[in-house]
């Protein structure tokens, strides 16, 4: 296991608490980073990244150092994003919520406002294609990484980053912003475009 965690993760699976107390601390930003990106909810990414630790605590055990430990707790996390489906109607309300808070009050649009627009489209986009942008886009991942944490080929991740990418850009536009969306390493998608449900 060549990973600087190595040590404390084989604490950890011998039971040692103070050693997954240090993993969580060292993780901590990492994850709630990626769950807020998920989900656009302060609260509901707290929950989300307290459940990532809940689990990996859980399957720690299952953990083989095959790659690096952030990798498969980026996983561990990606896995309690696309499962959150009780919380339907509250994703609902809370695109409710941000249309209304870019609504126009001002007559000029600060940074902050222009990152809660890319935030909300996000939000807008399918599950699999937002965790795709996040790793790639928010969290610096190369696809082969990506494709580790989300169980899919670089293929597929290829294909759903094109395509975010795509919508998002769309809107962005529709919501008559002049924006541009994070810039994307170039990749070659659609040459070898895997069937449209892996989206």
């Amino acid at each position: 296991m060549a990973d600087a965690d190595a040590e404390l993760v084989a604490e950890s699976q011998r039971g040692d608490p103070a050693a997954f107390e240090e993993l969580v601390r060292r993780h901590q930003r990492m994850i709630h980073s990626l769950t807020f990106r998920m989900s656009g909810s302060l609260a509901d990414a707290e929950d989300l990244a307290q459940e990532t630790f809940l689990r990996a605590w859980d399957q720690i055990g299952s953990f083989h150092g095959g790659a690096k430990f952030s990798t498969w707790l980026y996983r561990v996390a990606v896995n309690a994003c696309l499962n959150w489906r009780a919380g339907e109607s509250r994703r609902f309300h809370l695109h409710a919520r941000a249309a209304e808070e870019l609504t126009p009050q001002t007559h000029e649009t600060s940074s902050a406002e222009k990152q809660h627009e890319v935030q909300t489209a996000l939000l807008k986009l399918p599950a699999k294609q937002r965790a795709a942008i996040v790793l790639t886009i928010y969290d610096g991942m190369n696809h082969a990484e990506a494709a580790h944490v989300l169980g899919c080929s670089e293929t597929t991740v290829s294909w759903r980053v094109f395509a975010a990418k795509r919508k998002l850009k769309r809107l962005l536009a529709a919501g008559g912003t002049a924006q541009r969306t994070p810039r994307v390493e170039p990749q070659s998608p659609a040459e070898n475009r895997p069937p449209i449900s892996h989206e």
